[in-house]
């Protein structure tokens, strides 16, 4: 692994520390074959929400990625999705998503909904170790970046990795303007 630093963060290689994964994170990239692009850095937990994140480690808010679960109905079959998308900008949930989920109306998750659905915790929540069943969209501008924050499925640590394995993760689906 090329080694990943960005602002105050320096990540090891997120497989050489199981204890800073959630296990569906870990499950996730033991197998893959990308993994080795993953680092993982452990942080303040006080500090896992974005704001306080990039004035912390003087982070670029455009190089953090923001992952949220939401779902919707059509003809009483619930579909659910994950969107990642640049911490400076929002979901475009009620347009893009609702389309591409082929759903009457999206809405966010629960907090408690998605922590129990994921098992990872409420600020962690990252697009790797997904559900398989569930669509992922990836706002294109992050594959670009030379280094993404994500969650690590837990409040205590982040993944860094390229913006371009973003685009490569199971299922994902690269979505021009998913963030507004």
């Amino acid at each position: 692994m090329t080694t990943l630093t960005i602002g105050g963060l320096t990540a090891v290689p997120a497989l050489s520390r199981p204890d800073l994964l959630a296990e569906p994170v870990l499950t996730a990239l033991t197998p893959w074959s990308d993994a080795e692009a993953v680092g993982v850095v452990e942080i303040d937990p006080s500090l896992a929400d974005t704001a306080a994140l990039t004035e912390a480690y003087d982070l670029p808010l455009e190089a953090s990625g923001n992952c949220v679960v939401v779902g919707g109905r059509r003809d009483g079959v619930e579909r659910v999705g994950a969107c990642v998308v640049r911490a400076d900008t929002r979901a475009d949930v009620n347009n893009l998503v609702k389309r591409r989920l082929d759903v009457r109306k999206a809405s966010f998750l629960s907090m408690d909904d998605a922590v129990a659905r994921t098992g990872m915790e409420y600020g962690g929540i990252t697009p790797v170790g997904l559900p398989a069943e569930w669509r992922l969209f990836v706002d294109q501008s992050l594959t670009s970046a030379p280094v993404v924050i994500i969650g690590s499925g837990l409040r205590r640590s982040k993944l860094l990795l390229p913006g371009e394995v973003l685009a490569v993760l199971p299922g994902a689906e690269v979505v021009a303007d998913l963030g507004i």
